[in-house]
């Protein structure tokens, strides 16, 4: 392997996100970007321009009318990602699709597409739905509980990326001279009976220039990071300190080696938002003055019942003890996050005020300042093992120019990111080899 370098991923999120439901208000953000693709298009190409690795298109299936705005009216993830395959030509692009709601076959085959479409640039994000709420859009009467959750998404990951090794490489001979399209001989059945799945295959689409999709899991739960240990290239997960950073850094890490795999073969991307000032100070204020505009306390109230299975926290007095029995309601949702959020309630004496303030975090973000003390920053968590790349969320289009422009070329400076695009594939530009199709060399 070569020099480590630092890894960027965009996520662009419209008209805002969690903790961002009044983003849209700013008047560089399109009222409609969630669905606007010519918006979508502009900002792969500035992360493009910005030799970016990836730009990753979060999702989800249920909303409810306290919703962030982004959530309420978004374009499907691979649908959209195939637009901005023809439109952009080197940046990977990745997209959220859950295993839960979807078959493997139908999985293998649309990201099988997108990697084709893109000649080898496409990702998929791992994931296994959170919002319980997502049952009811698919005929189920309740959510799949964790370990069933989990267990199907190990399974799925494994039959789709069975799907994918359908064919070999020279399968096609496509001779015009003798009328030889296929050579059958080099076209698999899958035959796959598990706990979950039942899949004959083969798998009607060819592999691409990288192989396969690069699988990216993002869970912090213990189920979720022994399913990223076992599966995924990529690790999307949430670092609020450079210390815990580390320690999750070490851990999915490890775990990764325990079952034999090689940990320097799994890249760790925590999402941040980075705020960029003329100077330090400078930086605070504008963070402060944005998170203040985006949302509100009565908003945050609405919202955080996600993590709760979208239980309805504004029956409850703002002011009088943390409500530590809604924690029920989240044992097929958030769970994790939702129990971080009650220990920390309860542990503290907190009001249901005070611990939804925590989620608004009025305290600066670790990627606040200067571009110097930006990048300087991430020069540190990098260099320290807290993380392998960023995927950096689109906020506020200025804050995104700002980092492309004056924190980049710092990076490029002190040698920590790349100048130039080197590779052609996602894998290519995440340092990942090429899958070998293991079937098809069991079978030889």
């Amino acid at each position: 392997m070569g020099k480590r370098q630092l890894k960027l991923g965009l996520v662009p999120t419209g008209v805002g996100g969690p903790g961002q439901h009044n983003r849209w208000l700013d008047p560089e953000i399109p009222g409609d970007a969630s669905v606007d693709i010519d918006w979508y298009i502009d900002v792969a190409r500035q992360a493009e321009a910005a030799l970016f690795d990836l730009v990753f298109i979060v999702d989800s299936q249920f909303i409810t009318p306290h919703s962030p705005p982004h959530y309420l009216n978004r374009l499907e993830p691979l649908t959209l990602l195939s637009a901005l395959a023809v439109s952009t030509s080197r940046i990977g692009l990745v997209g959220t699709l859950t295993t839960s709601y979807n078959a493997p076959f139908n999985l293998a085959r649309r990201l099988a597409s997108l990697d084709l479409i893109s000649r080898g640039r496409a990702g998929w994000n791992v994931v296994t739905s959170g919002d319980a709420g997502t049952a009811g859009n698919y005929s189920r009467d309740k959510h799949y509980d964790y370990d069933t959750r989990y267990g199907r998404a190990l399974e799925s990951v494994s039959v789709v990326r069975g799907l994918w090794r359908s064919y070999e490489d020279d399968a096609f001979p496509r001779d015009r001279a003798s009328g030889r399209f296929l050579d059958p001989a080099k076209l698999h059945r899958l035959d796959h009976r598990g706990e979950h799945f039942s899949v004959v295959g083969p798998l009607n689409i060819q592999r691409s220039p990288q192989g396969e999709p690069v699988i990216f899991q993002a869970g912090d739960s213990e189920q979720g990071r022994d399913l990223g240990a076992a599966i995924a290239d990529g690790i999307f997960t949430h670092a609020p300190s450079i210390e815990q950073g580390r320690a999750f850094y070490a851990d999915v890490k490890g775990r990764a080696e325990r079952l034999g795999r090689d940990p320097d073969r799994i890249v760790v991307m925590p999402g941040v938002s980075i705020t960029v000032g003329d100077s330090d100070a400078d930086a605070i204020e504008i963070e402060q003055a944005e998170r203040r505009s985006d949302h509100s306390f009565e908003q945050a109230l609405t919202e955080f019942g996600r993590s709760f299975g979208w239980h309805d926290f504004t029956q409850y007095d703002p002011d009088a003890p943390f409500p530590a029995h809604t924690l029920e309601f989240a044992k097929s949702s958030f769970f994790t996050n939702a129990r971080k959020l009650t220990d920390l309630a309860t542990s503290q004496n907190l009001t249901l005020r005070q611990t939804v303030e925590t989620t608004r975090k009025h305290h600066p973000g670790p990627f606040v300042g200067s571009a110097e003390t930006v990048a300087s920053r991430i020069v540190e968590w990098f260099e320290s093992r807290a993380l392998d790349g960023l995927n950096i969320h689109m906020n506020h289009p200025a804050q995104f120019r700002r980092f492309t422009g004056e924190v980049v070329p710092l990076l490029q400076e002190r040698g920590v990111f790349r100048s130039g695009y080197t590779h052609e594939t996602l894998r290519g530009h995440l340092g990942l080899p090429v899958p070998s199709n293991r079937r098809v060399e069991c079978a030889a």
